[in-house]
């Protein structure tokens, strides 16, 4: 049964030129209809998905603080009233740090979120205007302090490993963002993704991504330098103090039941997948038309979520129990794991096991796509 609900808002200001989230620039929105949309989605959900209380709920992006906060709060009364909400539910809220939307904090706290994560991205502004941000370093930092005189938890992001970068770059950026206080950090490093505006720059030869090796050292010096400050990683990119780890996405990682509504929002319920209409227009019409905006839903094979699970729980420091995978999914552990190459990683130092636990060691991350390739059969994967 879903105990996790996630909101997608696709509205931002600007379409920064890394991003290949679902993410849209619009001159006006109404409102009041994208409310009624959300309400009828979300109740469309709690139908197929039970009434399990609620652990978790995420509002992603778009910019979702660029919600009224009176939108936010009437969803999530209608979520307490459909699902209820177990003992202290983590609600977090995506958001830009922004002076405009800062203002908007104490009303956020005020209809229930109790955890934000904020967009920095970067602390200098040559670099945010690379990133296509909006805010200076100045008004992030301005931000990020108010959120946190406002939320319980905060977290924010960081990209790394950018054009130019140094190794010492990076540690003096990331040392400053660990005086910063905050219980939670999301760390990325620099990708190119396809269809994005930095694709077409570096096509174009505007600028040379980083090279892998640059990429792997300040891999590792993130991993140290955030385990020495007590914020060790706890998945590839995210660390945090213990407990103070993101209770919503580690549903996503282990690999349990999760609703997704609005546009773009994919969910996971009882062996079934769903996919909500990507653009926010014919998101709205599907819910006109239909009372909910899927526009798919399929079966899940058990060969497809024991894939999906291992890949999701591979990521994690936790690893993967393969015993209590094996039980889930009525498998041999060694079709869910190649046993003879995760013996030959492991002598490698990429793998460790502990019990029926496979975990990717700290150097294996930085292999992390093309170690899972190896260690997940290819049959699983085919399905």
């Amino acid at each position: 049964m879903a105990r996790a609900l996630y909101i997608h808002w696709p509205f931002c200001l600007a379409k920064c030129p890394y991003c290949d989230f679902n993410s849209h620039v619009r001159d006006r929105v109404d409102h009041d209809a994208w409310q009624a949309a959300l309400l009828a989605d979300m109740r469309h959900e709690h139908v197929l998905a039970g009434g399990e209380p609620l652990d978790s709920i995420f509002f992603g992006g778009g910019t979702p603080s660029l919600m009224p906060p009176a939108l936010v709060a009437r969803l999530l009364a209608e979520a307490e009233a459909l699902w209820g909400f177990a003992p202290g539910i983590e609600i977090t809220l995506e958001g830009n740090p922004s002076s405009v939307e800062a203002a908007n904090y104490a009303a956020l706290a005020d209809a229930g979120v109790n955890r934000v994560s904020l967009g920095l991205q970067a602390l200098d502004d040559q670099t945010l205007r690379f990133l296509g941000r909006l805010h200076d370093a100045g008004e992030g930092l301005q931000a990020l302090e108010v959120a946190q005189q406002h939320f319980e938890r905060v977290s924010f992001d960081l990209i790394y490993a950018r054009p130019g970068q140094s190794l010492a770059d990076w540690h003096a950026e990331l040392a400053r963002a660990l005086s910063l206080g905050t219980g939670h950090l999301s760390l990325y490093q620099l990708t190119i993704e396809p269809g994005t505006r930095f694709e077409t720059m570096v096509r174009k030869g505007d600028f040379l991504p980083l090279d892998e090796d640059a990429c792997a050292d300040m891999f590792a010096l993130t991993r140290e330098t955030t385990a020495a400050a007590g914020l060790p990683a706890y998945e590839i990119s995210n660390h945090a103090r213990r407990g103070e780890e993101s209770r919503h996405n580690l549903t996503y990682w282990r690999y349990q039941d999760y609703c997704g509504v609005g546009p773009g929002a994919h969910g996971r319920r009882g062996g079934l997948a769903t996919v909500r209409h990507r653009k926010p227009e014919n998101w709205l019409a599907g819910v006109d038309r239909a009372g909910h905006g899927i526009a798919e839903e399929r079966v899940l094979g058990i060969h497809e979520q024991a894939s999906e699970a291992m890949l999701m729980g591979l990521r994690l420091r936790e690893g993967v129990d393969l015993a209590a995978m094996s039980a889930r999914f009525g498998m041999d552990e060694g079709h869910l794991c190649d046993p003879a190459k995760a013996a030959f990683y492991e002598k490698q130092g990429l793998v460790q096991r502990d019990g029926s636990r496979v975990i990717v060691t700290q150097a294996g991350m930085v292999l992390l796509d093309a170690l899972m390739a190896e260690l997940v059969p290819a049959q699983l994967v085919a399905g």
